[in-house]
């Protein structure tokens, strides 16, 4: 993962955060057909958990999906949200069904000042924000990120791997 798709304030966190969290999730193992829903996404994640955090990697543990927040008198829902115990920290995902667009990062941000101010442990990191997207467009992402002051990332899913043939065909390319 290139550091222009993340937001400088992830950049300084630990400089092990590019090991840990990755540019794309295939999630295959959704079989998701298309188009398919934000709904249908989550459900889906949510039923397949057990694969889906071994697709994200070790130490996340799953908190809730759906996971209520209220600010004011006003009720706010964060798609997934889970634990990093490594990290030691909140990690909120918001999952779009479409390409990336920068508005989708002040939704996040306001989730992460919410789950800072009203959930994070003393003892705990600043929550880390990661927007699943269906597709992005690399420099408009780091547009958006740059100056970001909240930990995000934007990461792209993909319901399945690319054709066999191409892989094999961009193996033989790399190793020409």
């Amino acid at each position: 993962m290139g550091n222009t798709k993340l937001s400088p304030v992830v950049r300084v966190l630990q400089n092990e955060i590019e090991t840990i969290f990755k540019d794309t999730y295939v999630f295959e193992f959704l079989n998701l057909s298309e188009p398919h829903s934000e709904n249908d996404l989550q459900k889906n994640l949510v039923l397949e958990m057990r694969n889906f955090i071994l697709e994200l990697g070790k130490d996340f543990l799953f908190i809730s999906e759906e996971y209520k927040i209220q600010v004011g008198n006003s009720d706010f829902y964060i798609d997934l949200l889970f634990y990093h115990r490594g990290l030691q920290c909140l990690v909120a995902f918001e999952l779009k069904v479409d390409k990336f667009k920068p508005e989708h990062l002040g939704q996040l941000n306001f989730y992460l000042e919410a789950l800072d101010r009203d959930v994070k442990k003393s003892n705990e990191n600043p929550s880390i924000g990661i927007l699943l997207c269906k597709d992005k467009d690399n420099e408009v992402v780091e547009y958006a990120l740059s100056r970001s002051l909240s930990p995000t990332l934007v990461a792209e899913y993909k319901t399945q791997l690319p054709d066999k043939k191409l892989l094999q065909r961009k193996i033989h390319e790399l190793f020409k």
